[in-house]
Parts: C-alpha cells; sequence; structure tokens
C-alpha cells in the first residue's frame, strides 16, 4: 500500500478496538517499524515517554480526556505528526482549534482512501518538520562553535598581543596539524587561557 518502508514508528490512541483494528489494517503491509496503540491519554503519554512516536493517530473521544489537548502538546514539544479523528459534526470546531498547532483533523466516517491520503500527508509532513529540525540542530551547533571560536581568539588577542586574523590563523593551523575541528582547538585555549 505505501511501498517503501518509512523507518516510522506510530502510536494508535483509541478507546475503540474497533477503530484501533480498522487503522491497524490500513496501516498493515509492513510499511511503518513500529505500530502500537493505547487506550487512554495517560497511557499514551506513558508510551510516547518510552518510545518518542513518530505519529501519533487519535481517535477521539478517549476514555480519560477527549484528546485536543494532547495533541497539542504533541506538536508543541516535538516534531511527531498528528493525525485527530473527531466526528463529523465536530470537524470545524475541533480543526480550527489545533489547526495553528499543526495538527492534522479528519472527520469520520472516512473512506480507506481518505484515511491513506490523510497518513501520507502527516507522513511526509512529518519528515519535513524532522528535516527542518536536524537543520535547526546543525544550525545551532555551527552557531556555538563560532561563539567559542570568537572566544579563543579573544584570548589569544588579549593574552599574545594578536590581531584577529593572526589569532583565526592560528587556531584554523593547529587545528589541521592535530587533525581536530577548530571548536576543540578554541575550547583548549579557552580552558587554558580563561581565568
Amino acid at each position: 500500500m505505501y511501498g517503501d518502508k518509512y523507518d516510522l514508528s506510530v502510536l494508535i490512541v483509541s478507546s475503540s478496538e474497533k477503530a484501533e483494528d480498522y487503522l491497524r489494517e490500513v496501516l498493515s503491509g509492513g510499511a511503518f517499524s513500529l505500530v502500537k496503540s493505547a487506550k487512554s491519554v495517560s497511557e499514551a503519554k506513558r508510551m510516547q515517554l518510552e518510545n518518542q512516536f513518530d505519529i501519533v493517530i487519535i481517535n477521539t473521544p478517549l476514555t480519560d480526556d477527549f484528546g485536543i489537548e494532547f495533541a497539542e502538546q504533541l506538536c508543541e514539544d516535538s516534531s511527531v505528526g498528528v493525525l485527530l479523528f473527531v466526528k463529523n459534526e465536530l470537524f470545524e470546531q475541533v480543526s480550527y482549534k489545533v489547526e495553528n498547532y499543526g495538527v492534522l483533523t479528519f472527520a469520520r466516517p472516512g473512506t480507506r482512501q481518505s484515511i491513506t491520503q490523510a497518513i501520507r500527508l502527516l507522513v511526509a509532513t512529518h519528515n519535513r518538520l524532522a528535516a527542518f529540525e536536524k537543520r535547526a540542530v546543525k544550525l545551532e551547533a555551527k552557531m556555538k562553535e563560532i561563539r567559542l571560536i570568537n572566544r579563543a581568539k579573544w584570548l589569544l588577542i588579549d593574552r599574545f598581543n594578536m590581531s584577529e586574523a593572526e589569532a583565526h590563523k592560528y587556531i584554523e593551523k593547529t587545528a589541521m596539524d592535530n587533525c581536530v575541528s577548530r571548536g576543540e582547538i578554541a575550547e583548549n585555549i579557552i580552558r587554558t587561557y580563561e581565568s
């Protein structure tokens, strides 16, 4: 159904066994690396802490909560993709409430094809968010390294009366000579000369 296997895990949160079984059937075919289920928000929260699922499908209402706040919390805290199933008559109201969080809302009942399309859209959205998150982490690491290098350069300028260009060249050359990153050299300089 989905072609290649996604390396994504799915949590189905549904108090209805019939709905859970139907969603498992839609997700079947080995397309996802892991499919688990929970009956309540509290059980789903525990499972999410243990496994960090990539996609969470919530069939509302649940036994201990409707599920809206849980869906919003999931989207605020991570790049998890959330699909919220609601009764058709509640679709507009719930969708309006959760769309700013990035929750995808689906009106029940739906055809197998429309559910499959919603899941594919959710997978694509999750992958895009995960890519942005990965880039943000790389960018933050690069900015941290630049801040370290700048601190180290100012220490060299202060301690050894180097120019900024000389300090920069010293850090780069030392890094190349020792086959380590400029960040590691900067950390060593800071440890050695910062008092």
